[in-house]
């Protein structure tokens, strides 16, 4: 079942996307709604929303083996955490602002698990009832400042530096999933989830014995080999299989500061 965010005539609405027709649903759909099979939309005709609006997104560096053995790096012995601000969020086919003054700003492909009920020190075992679903995410880097800083919380939390979307899958296999990027149509990455270091249940339950997690919170996996740089005027593509595609183009910071 694909979760879909929408705007429709100026109202916003969470919807079940089949093929082109969204099915309208009422509830909470971190509890229980049912569906609106009489009175469909059509894509075409909404602005998708960002799937969720996270009190926060947890993030994984290094977790594919792939991407470990393109950096010449030794596999991590636990996962290595970091987290992006909520503020960071936009939607499928918004802008990705290129920060004034940045030098390189990257692309990351990676999964993403959308929390569905409070967590807290939930076992492996027990992981998959506390998650919706899976969504795509571009874990939106301005590398220059990444080392630079020598830590990641800069480079990591500029405005539009975490698309999401377009949809919630809820029934897929987070550690077995074709994953890719491309760049103005021209393949960057192209992985499996098969090469996580750590599993999709192993990092809940790993994350949520050090917070508590709460409906709508992001956890987002890592990226394999090929991150790369992109410019203003580029289009970046993030594609998961069983999910869709992820589009979000790249502009120029138009945006002056406020006069003190």
């Amino acid at each position: 079942m694909k979760i879909i965010n929408f705007k429709y005539f100026n109202n916003s609405h969470y919807g079940i996307l089949e093929n082109d027709k969204i099915y309208p649903v009422y509830g909470n759909i971190f509890e229980e709604f049912h569906t609106d099979r009489e009175h469909p939309v059509y894509l075409k005709d909404v602005t998708i929303l960002p799937p969720v609006f996270p009190s926060k997104i947890i993030a994984i560096g290094l977790n594919y083996r792939d991407h470990a053995k393109e950096l010449k790096m030794e596999l991590p012995d636990e996962p290595k955490l970091f987290m992006k601000p909520s503020t960071s969020v936009i939607a499928h086919d918004e802008n990705i602002i290129y920060p004034a003054g940045t030098k390189r700003v990257d692309y990351e492909a990676e999964l993403a698990a959308v929390v569905k009920k409070r967590a807290y020190k939930v076992s492996p075992k027990k992981a998959p009832e506390y998650i919706l679903g899976y969504t795509c995410l571009n874990d939106v880097t301005a590398r220059d400042l990444q080392k630079k800083d020598g830590q990641w919380t800069r480079s990591k939390s500029f405005d539009t530096f975490c698309p999401i979307g377009p949809v919630i899958e809820t029934e897929m296999d987070p550690d077995n999933a074709n994953i890719m990027s491309r760049l103005n149509g021209k393949v960057k990455q192209s992985s499996n989830t098969r090469n996580f270091i750590f599993p999709m249940f192993e990092l809940f339950s790993f994350i949520s014995h050090i917070m508590t997690l709460l409906p709508g919170d992001i956890i987002t996996t890592g990226t394999p080999s090929g991150i790369g740089p992109m410019k203003p005027g580029d289009t970046i593509e993030i594609e998961v299989e069983g999910i869709g595609v992820l589009r979000n183009r790249v502009v120029e910071d138009n945006q002056k500061s406020l006069d003190m």
